[in-house]
């Protein structure tokens, strides 16, 4: 059987993709120079948390993910970040690729919380690897790539926010429910409000009003009077 081992060399976001993609470039090795006609590969990626250091801001930007730092012992557990495949063509001996992961900026996704808290540093990502070769010199021999297959690569954020910042240039992405959507269309429709942002704004601003419990705000419900 042959033997594969993996490396990722680098990453790089995609600025001509439709969507905010990542594009790894991954090494790969079979030894003894063996011949491999193709390698259909699939590829899990996980964020290893623990293996880096996290400063104050960023710690307070992961409370929802782990909870306080006092916890981290037990609640830093690894992250789901990708699961992509990949059609590696024929070499022999050894090959780069290249690895291309969708990303989303949905703040429902555990991965992508944890990459907007970061502010600067690398991302601590383990790729798993598994698939099926085809090698041999005098016709095609099936092989499976082993289970245990594995590369650690540390991601620079920058990659991240340079992805991000090209499909949502200085904004952020919320997910709501249909019906939660339905409310605030005819919210905007109904205040003839210019934009989502403007929108959001006068609800933030009509939820700053004085607390429920201001008597001079329950005198003036009560009496219609605003003097004591």
């Amino acid at each position: 059987m042959t033997a594969f081992s993996f490396a990722c060399t680098g990453v790089r976001a995609d600025q001509y993709a439709a969507g905010p993609t990542l594009v790894f470039r991954l090494r790969v090795t079979a030894a003894d120079n063996a011949r491999v006609h193709a390698l259909a590969l699939r590829c899990q990626i996980r964020i290893e948390p623990a293996r880096r250091g996290y400063q104050p801001a960023e710690a307070d930007g992961l409370a929802d993910l782990f909870g306080e730092r006092s916890r981290w012992g037990s609640t830093l557990q690894p992250v789901q970040f990708a699961q992509v495949s990949v059609m590696v063509p024929s070499f022999t001996g050894e090959i780069e690729t290249d690895l291309v992961v969708p990303c989303t900026y949905d703040m429902d996704i555990a991965a992508t919380r944890y990459l907007t808290a970061l502010t600067d540093g690398e991302v601590p990502l383990l790729m798993l690897f598994s698939g099926t070769a085809f090698t041999g010199t005098g016709g095609f021999q099936v092989e499976p790539v082993p289970w245990d297959r594995e590369a650690a690569f540390r991601m620079p954020v920058t990659a991240w926010r340079e992805m991000v910042e090209q499909h949502f240039p200085g904004c952020g992405w919320i997910r709501l429910p249909r019906d939660t959507m339905d409310a605030l269309l005819a919210y905007r429709s109904r205040h003839a409000l210019p934009s989502w942002e403007a929108t959001v704004a006068a609800l933030l601003e009509e939820g700053a009003g004085p607390p429920a419990h201001d008597p001079l705000r329950a005198l003036t419900a009560t009496t219609g009077r605003t003097d004591p």
